[in-house]
């Protein structure tokens, strides 16, 4: 997907509107731009992991990161082998949550091996039961590797149950509901995101939470071997485990009416609220931690600014950077000085702060300065200090780093920078 980004005249329209376009326009804080200005710029070229990541990192127990790493110009494509088949992920902090997810798969299915889940399945197999199609889908995958029968993640339950047993509905929804249930808190206590996209992942979870619902297994009994959360070699934040705990604890439908009623006191409206709540980019986490984000923002204008710009995501990539961009914007709130206001203006968002900042937040890897971004962006933030004329301090949050040319253009123009903003701020993956 990302390559076809950057190979043909329709990607760099896309390249300016979506949120991907950010890589790109960190260096835009000028006036109009001269010949020369315009010829310096960068070509983004193949990275390596060994020059990237931290030695720990690389490698570890079940997976091993390739050592070519894909890179355009603001985020790292990293290929990751495992025991458990080939992975691919984009972002620095998306590579840590899969080396995460690696050891969970791991430990769920050292679990299948153990002789107390081969007798809960026993118990399980022995109950007649069969859903049937009218079964509101998970978000993220349908059950597999389960016995014939379990078919989803049971959101929701509505008619379409079927079962031989004599059981009244009421049974057959709360046999239902087990299922979703138990999946949350093995997830939380793994310390992973039970709406995570990774296929292998979700099938060690659901097989899990079938065989503990249905079966005599409890999930306490399951996890016993496991010894708690964190079973990778990246330990997950105090951040990290207050949201996973959030998440878990609660159904999808109570967790949507939370985000509802937040957004509805943020002053959103219904409308916009249900575009956001409703998109098919985000999983019931990503959009849970961007309105807690934009809720730590007390009082700030905007934040329905913001919530537009994000309607803008395609796929898990360009969600996630609304994701830790709401979270950025939540630590410089936490962490340095009250935000005021967001606008949004081109691809970049822009926030005031109460002592007089204004912050770019730029959830990226490593920025280099593209051609595309000397000739294209500058007109955003020309809007911006036109708006804004009397804003004299700018500064540019990254996630990651920049190359020395960024770090000597932006040196010109007066924009203090801060690299590597994950010393500051905690996030969630």
């Amino acid at each position: 997907m990302i390559n076809s980004f950057f190979h043909s005249e329709w990607s760099e329209r896309l390249l300016l509107t979506g949120c991907f376009a950010v890589g790109l326009v960190l260096f835009s804080f000028i006036s109009p731009i001269s010949a020369a200005d315009k010829a310096r710029f960068e070509v983004p070229a193949p990275q390596t992991a060994s020059e990237i990541l931290p030695r720990e990192l690389i490698s570890g127990p079940h997976y091993k990161v390739r050592e070519k790493v894909a890179f355009y110009g603001y985020m790292h494509t990293y290929v990751v082998d495992s025991d458990y088949g080939v992975f691919e992920v984009t972002g620095d902090l998306a590579l840590r949550k899969l080396i995460r997810e690696i050891g969970a798969i791991a430990a769920l299915q050292d679990i299948k091996k153990s002789q107390a889940y081969l007798n809960g399945i026993k118990s399980a197999a022995s109950q007649p039961i069969e859903f049937g199609a009218n079964m509101i889908t998970d978000p993220v995958d349908t059950i597999s590797g389960v016995p014939k029968g379990v078919s989803t993640l049971f959101q929701n339950v509505r008619t379409g149950l079927r079962t031989q047993s004599s059981r009244g509905e009421d049974g057959k929804m709360a046999q239902a509901l087990a299922v979703s249930s138990n999946k949350r808190e093995l997830a939380g206590k793994l310390g992973i995101d039970v709406y995570s996209t990774n296929k292998v992942l979700q099938k060690e979870l659901n097989g899990l939470a079938w065989a503990t619902s249905l079966g005599s297994l409890s999930v306490s009994a399951a996890l016993a071997p496991v010894g708690g959360p964190a079973v990778a070699a990246v330990s997950i934040t105090r951040t990290a485990q207050q949201l996973t705990d959030l998440v878990t604890q609660l159904t999808p439908q109570r967790l949507r009416q939370i985000n509802e009623q937040k957004l509805q006191a943020m002053g959103i409206a219904s409308d916009l609220s249900t575009r956001f709540l409703d998109h098919q980019s985000y999983t019931p986490t990503q959009a849970t931690i961007i309105v807690v984000s934009l809720e730590a923002l007390s009082g700030a204008k905007g934040r329905d600014d913001f919530l537009r710009y994000a309607l803008s995501a395609d796929d898990e990539e360009s969600a996630n950077f609304f994701r830790y961009t709401a979270e950025m914007l939540s630590g410089y709130q936490v962490k340095i000085a009250p935000v005021q206001d967001i606008s949004v203006f081109g691809p970049l968002v822009f926030a005031k702060a109460s002592n007089g900042t204004v912050i770019i937040p730029l959830p990226l890897d490593y920025a280099i300065w593209t051609e595309l971004a000397s000739e294209r962006v500058p007109d955003a933030v020309r809007s911006f200090k036109a708006a804004n004329p009397k804003v004299k301090k700018y500064e540019i949050w990254l996630t990651g780093t920049a190359s020395k040319m960024v770090k000597e253009e932006t040196a010109k123009l007066g924009v203090q920078a801060q690299w590597n903003v994950g010393s500051v701020i905690e996030f969630t993956d």
